[in-house]
């Protein structure tokens, strides 16, 4: 059960200065929807 909570720590909670002082998970939740936001290349919507 302590390693499960260590990752949920390092994964989701923990501040990562080489991504501006924020949690791993928001970042990548943040780069997910930046890049959904943009279509395709050559796609007329």
């Amino acid at each position: 059960m302590d390693t499960a909570e260590w990752i949920d720590w390092f994964n989701n909670q923990r501040l990562h200065t080489a991504i501006g002082d924020i949690p791993p998970h928001e970042h990548e939740t943040n780069h997910y929807a930046q890049h959904q936001s943009q279509p395709a290349a050559g796609v007329n919507a």
